[in-house]
Order: structure tokens, then sequence, then C-alpha cells
């Protein structure tokens, strides 16, 4: 299917039954990437390790096809991406993968990880998992907007670091970490710097070669493609980085992890990823005014709300914020037409208070009065104005 440079209008979030502010959990499938997708579910069926006929040729050509798109966007060659099914898939095989190869070739070598204290729960599990088996991990503490700073980690590192494992822009507070610079000190000290770039995929600028980044992961659902299809970039050279297979069996993805692909996943991620790059700076653009006008609007209509995250270095579709001594939890009844979270999209069913919001000092008293709002392909002006108001009109008058 071709792919054409125009932004579907047909798939609609906001209707009668609510508006969806709830970007940074999950997106909806593009109808442009669902209809890459529907043929290899029916008439382009074949297992592409099939080399013998053309249902399994037709099939290894979607997948290299996708593969092609999804390096297109984030500057690396096809050859270096990896399809897995999830991010938080992404995230374990490096750190495991990763450690199991050093331990591989050097049984006795001191090994030394460094992370931050806001990841998102896939690495800091990972890397708590790791240090139980003797690898040395320091998870950084961050400034007031949850960034790590660059002279933190420079003290942090030692001689025996091997990789440093860092988000790129923080899934819950929106706050962007500075990984060029990240990238070039990591660079001089000859480290591995793995990157979470979930959340920055299809939103900022990235380049994988150009900024010097050798492991990173990144998700689907995240920027309109299916859930279920992932992929971890692992750079080929300068350096050629090598970590031990994730899944051993036939042989699929060079090795690295074995079983029969999940084509129709593949063909969504690689049709989101080339709709992204053909859109992204406008799109980017429409976000950033959006999410600014958003935040105007709603300083105006309630007073002493506050921005958690740095103001301008953030995620250009994010929006958390604390309402002045309000629990959301009291808003509950009048805000259900809003699709909105109360913590990070992972943790949002838990009642204690978000590491990450715990990492930028917010109380938990500030915690049960903080929502993060996140904005979409699919939102306008007008739904910005209903947000704000259904916001609102459920804060009782003497909070406001």
């Amino acid at each position: 299917m071709e792919i054409t440079t125009h932004i579907s209008t047909t798939a609609q979030t906001a209707s009668d039954k609510g508006l969806y502010l709830d970007y940074n959990a999950t997106t909806p499938v593009d109808p442009q990437v669902y209809a890459a997708m529907e043929p290899y579910f029916k008439e382009y069926f074949g297992n592409p390790a099939s080399v013998a006929h053309h249902w399994g040729w037709t099939a290894e050509n979607a997948v290299q096809k996708a593969r092609m798109q999804v390096a297109s966007l984030i500057g690396a060659k096809s050859s270096e991406i990896t399809f897995t099914a999830s991010a938080t898939e992404s995230n374990n095989w490096v750190i495991f993968g990763l450690l199991s190869k050093l331990r591989e070739e050097n049984p006795n070598q001191p090994i030394h990880f460094i992370t931050s204290c806001l990841e998102h729960s896939s690495v800091l599990k990972a890397m708590q998992a790791v240090e139980k088996q003797g690898v040395e991990v320091d998870f950084l503490p961050v400034n007031k907007f949850g960034q790590v700073e660059i002279e933190t980690l420079r003290q942090a590192l030692k001689p025996h670091t091997k990789l440093i494992s860092l988000i790129w822009v923080n899934n819950e507070v929106g706050s962007i970490n500075p990984i060029s610079e990240i990238a070039k000190l990591v660079k001089e000290k000859q480290i591995l710097l793995h990157t979470d770039a979930t959340q920055a995929i299809g939103k900022i600028p990235v380049n994988v070669t150009d900024m010097g980044i050798d492991l990173m992961s990144f998700s689907a659902h995240k920027f309109y493609g299916p859930k279920g299809s992932a992929a971890l970039f692992i750079r080929g050279k300068d350096p050629k980085v090598q970590i031990n297979p994730l899944i051993y069996g036939g042989g699929q993805e060079k090795g690295l992890r074995s079983g029969t692909l999940n084509v129709p996943a593949i063909v969504g991620l690689g049709a989101a990823a080339e709709i992204c790059k053909m859109n992204l700076e406008s799109e980017a653009a429409r976000m950033t005014s959006l999410r600014n006008l958003f935040w105007q609007k709603l300083q105006a209509a309630i007073p002493g709300i506050r921005l958690n995250g740095h103001a301008t270095e953030r995620s250009p579709i994010n929006l958390n914020v604390t309402l002045p001594g309000i629990k959301i939890e009291s808003l509950a009844a009048k805000i259900q037409k809003l699709g909105v979270s109360m913590g990070s999209a992972c943790s949002s069913g838990s009642v204690s208070i978000s590491h990450v919001l715990k990492g930028i000092g917010v109380t938990p008293e500030e915690a049960s009065c903080t929502l993060r709002l996140s904005l979409g392909r699919w939102t306008n002006e007008d739904d910005i104005q209903r947000a704000v108001d259904i916001l609102r009109g459920a804060i009782p008058t003497e909070n406001v």
C-alpha cells in the first residue's frame, strides 16, 4: 500500500462518549496503518521463513520494507533494526543480553551499569534484578524537572562502567533528557549508551547515527501503530555492539530473536514509521502549539495549577499538572468523559505515589492532586477548550 503524506482525519477520538487525552499511554492505529496491515492477515499470510514459494517471499519482502521504513525514521541502517514485541522486551534484552555477553567474554571482570531513578519500570526492575546478580548499579538522582544532569553522570562514571541506560523523554512528566550531550560523554569513555526512546519516536527528531546512540528501544503503539510490535536498534559499527540472543530457536532476526515473525504487526510498525517521518516537523509544531494553548487555558481557568517537568524541554504532547489542593479522585465522577492518567500508564492502577513524581520532589499529597494530559494526532483546539471546560466545571467553586 502507498502511504500518503496526508494524515487521515477519519479516526476521531473525541465523541459524545468522551475525549481521549492519554496518548502517552497508547495511540489509536492510524487508518492508513490499518489498511497496510490488513492484507497480511488474509491474502499475504505467508511465513517469511518459508523460502520455497511466493507466499513466503511476499511476507519476507514486507518485513524487509518495514525494516527500511523504521531505519529511515531514526537514521539507522536496516540491518541495525531487530523486531521485538514491546519496548519492555527490548529494554530487558539490552540489560540482560549485554550482561551475559560481558560475562561470557570475561567472567571475572567487575561490571558497572548506570541508569536513573526516573526510568520506566522495565528498566528499573531489570537493573534491580542484575544488581542482585552481582552487577554494580547506580540509580542517578535527577534535577527538579526530572532530567539527568551531565555533571551528575560524569561523577558516576567508573573504569568498569559498561552501560548507561537513560530514558529520552520521560513517560510521565514529559521532560527531555540531554541525550546528545550524554552520547558525546559516553563516546569519549567508550561506554555503551542505551536509551528508551518510546516517548521520543514520532514526536521529536531522532538520528541514532548522528547522535552516537548505541542501543535504542521503541514501540509502535506510541506512534499510531499496532500494539505488540516494537524494535531494538543495535549499532552495527563504530562500535559494533554485540549482545547475546534473546530467544534461541529457528534463527530468525539473525539468530538474535528466534520465532515466526508477526508480519502484520511489523508491517504496521513500518507504515506508522513512514507516516511519522513524513509529517514529523509539521506535527511536532502543531502539537507544541496545542500543548502551549492548553497550558495557557488551564492556568487561566484554574488559578494555582502547577506544571511538573521542564517548561520547554518537554514532549510536545505532554502536560503533567498538579491541581491546587484538589484530589483527582474527588473529581472522578465529573471528569469521566476525559481519558486522562493519574500517573504513568504502567502504574495507573497503583494507589502509591509514582516513582517519577517522588523523584522530582512531589509529595504524596500533591501526587493525589496530579494528572497527566497528553495530546495526539486527532486532538484539535475545540478539544482543548472542551477539556478545560470539563476540568473547570468539575472543581468546586471554593477551590478556584
